[in-house]
Parts: structure tokens; C-alpha cells; sequence
């Protein structure tokens, strides 16, 4: 995703957009700006300053910083819910399938940009965003750690594997996490499809006759 385009001038913006769309287009100013500024440091003038808008209008459609971030974190929370949910819609049938489309989601272009990964990393790191974070995305994340646990269980049942599903659940979401964190503050960051490569080892670790570091084998 680039960049939102910096401007002083709102005037250069549409002046008539739908209120969705113009609600979008600011939580994405948010994204960009909490990954500029950080978390703290976020406000509703540079949110309005990254999107080329008034301070006026972000109030108007947000009312308070702390509803604005709300929203942002929401949105970044349904978006990444869509993003795994719909990989693993549309892979094969086979557990197999659906836990690498489950896991390679994640380093889907659209979702794994410096921008989303610094906004995601800003309300995981900052102690007032806790709450919130558990408040707007806690049943997401119950949902997609039960259907990764739920995908380990099927590669004991359907391939012969004996590993603890619950434990090696935890450990391929903690290393992506972990992976997203290292993209974030090496000096030098890899790319994602290294970063893909990386957790395929892990995966590889417990169900190797399917994985690789180059992703299924078969």
C-alpha cells in the first residue's frame, strides 16, 4: 500500500466524497500517521494534516482522538480477520492447504506493509493501548488462534502427526508475531517472502512431510 500523499491544502481533496468512504480514507491518514509518529504521539491535526483535510472534518467523523483510534484499530482488526478467513475459503479442502493459506495470509502484500506492521506493533508496545486492543480485538484473535489449533488437531488426525495442538498452535502465531516485530526494527529488513520462509521452517519443524522452507510439499 503507498503512502498517503501529504498535503496543506484540503481544498485540493474532494470536496464531496460518500461518509464511508471518507471515514476510510481517514483511518488509513491514522494508519500512516501512527506508524510516523507513534501511538502517543498521534493527534487528530496530524491525522488531518496526513490526509489533506481539516482538523473540522476528522472531528466531525471522529469526535475524539480516543474514538479514532478506536475505529482504526477496529478496521485494522476486521481487515486482517477477512484477509485469513478468506485464504483459507478458498484453499483445498485439506488441512494442509488451509494452514499454509492460513499462515502465508499474513504476508499478503495489502496486509504486510511497513505502514500496518508499525500501526499493529504502536497498539501492541503502548500500555494505554492494551485495553483497547483486548476490547476491539479479542474475539478475533480467540477465532483465529481456535481455528489454528483446530488445523494442527487435523494434521494429527488426517496425517499421522502426533504433536500438541494447542502448544504448536501457540508457537506459529508467536513466530509470526515475531517475524512481523523483526521486519519492523532490523536495520536491514528482509522481505516478506522471506519472512514467509522463515516461519515455513517452523512449520516444517513439526509437520515435515508436508513443509518446507519453500512453502508445501506437497
Amino acid at each position: 500500500m503507498a503512502a498517503i500523499e501529504q498535503t496543506d491544502t484540503p481544498e485540493s481533496q474532494p470536496r464531496k466524497m460518500p461518509r464511508d468512504a471518507r471515514r476510510v480514507q481517514l483511518i488509513e491518514a491514522t494508519i500512516e500517521t501512527i506508524a510516523r509518529f507513534g501511538y502517543s504521539r498521534t493527534t487528530m491535526s496530524e491525522v488531518a494534516r496526513m490526509a489533506g483535510l481539516s482538523h473540522g472534518l476528522v472531528n466531525f467523523h471522529f469526535q475524539t482522538k480516543e474514538n479514532l483510534l478506536s475505529e482504526t484499530l477496529l478496521y485494522l482488526s476486521d481487515e486482517y480477520r477477512q484477509n485469513w478467513t478468506g485464504a483459507v475459503d478458498a484453499a483445498g479442502v485439506d488441512a494442509a492447504e488451509q494452514l499454509y493459506a492460513m499462515l502465508a495470509a499474513d504476508f499478503r502484500p495489502e496486509i504486510c506493509t511497513p505502514g500496518r506492521l508499525a500501526a499493529w506493533c504502536s497498539f501492541w508496545g503502548e500500555t494505554s493501548g492494551r485495553p483497547l486492543y483486548q476490547e476491539k480485538c479479542g474475539s478475533n484473535d480467540e477465532q483465529y488462534n481456535d481455528y489454528l489449533e483446530t488445523l494442527c488437531r487435523r494434521m494429527n488426525a488426517d496425517h499421522g502427526y502426533s504433536v500438541d495442538p494447542t502448544r504448536t498452535a501457540r508457537v506459529l502465531r508467536v513466530t509470526t508475531e515475531g517475524v512481523w516485530l523483526d521486519m519492523m526494527t532490523m536495520q536491514s529488513p528482509y522481505e516478506a517472502a522471506e519472512a514467509l520462509a522463515t516461519l515455513m521452517v517452523c512449520v516444517a519443524a513439526f509437520f515435515p512431510r508436508h513443509f518446507s522452507a519453500e512453502g508445501p510439499l506437497h
